[in-house]
């Protein structure tokens, strides 16, 4: 029966199980965002704060996606197990350079599977994945943009209070 049912299904087990690694890095995302947004509200980042629940919320969206489309695909999709998450940091700063490496970290494991697709020729999978790679620009246009406002508006006086209150403001619009 198995045999018959990995026929049915859309995927290669080498895909399914590079797109079950995939939902447990995104669960893992929203689960360090969460920790960023509880370490920016204890040290009265609020604006932050708010901005890493957000993201959060994105990235346990994405978690989703990549699960619902193993399913519909006829693969397993694997709730992940999640654990290692940073609690403390140093600096307001090291947050933000934090959420930038995890970015980058998150796009090139999609570039990996997309890599994949192409090698097995599963064209289904890379159609899907485009808006994953859409939505990566947008994440490290972002977190690069928080992390720029260190540089910008400064670390003295009044600097993480001015960087707090424009967090939220970033937007990408580069279509």
């Amino acid at each position: 029966m198995k045999d018959l049912m990995r026929i049915k299904s859309l995927l290669s087990t080498e895909i399914e199980t590079l797109l079950n690694q995939q939902v447990k890095k995104e669960a893992h995302s929203s689960a360090t965002y969460l920790s960023m947004a509880s370490w920016c509200d204890r040290n009265g980042f609020d604006g932050s704060a708010d901005f890493f629940f957000k993201q959060s919320n994105e990235e346990r969206e994405h978690q989703l996606k990549l699960y619902k489309y193993i399913l519909d695909t006829g693969g397993t999709a694997i709730s992940p197990e999640i654990n290692n998450i940073k609690i403390e940091y140093s600096t307001f700063r090291e947050v933000f350079e934090d959420a930038l490496d995890q970015e980058i970290a998150i796009t090139q494991s999609f570039k990996n599977i997309v890599a994949r697709c192409h090698k097995e020729q599963d064209y289904v999978t890379l159609e899907f994945l485009n808006w994953f790679l859409k939505e990566q620009r947008e994440e490290e246009y972002i977190a690069r943009r928080a992390l720029e406002l260190f540089e910008v508006i400064g670390e003295n006086g009044t600097g993480f209070w001015d960087i707090d209150k424009n967090i939220g403001g970033i937007k990408y619009s580069g279509e």
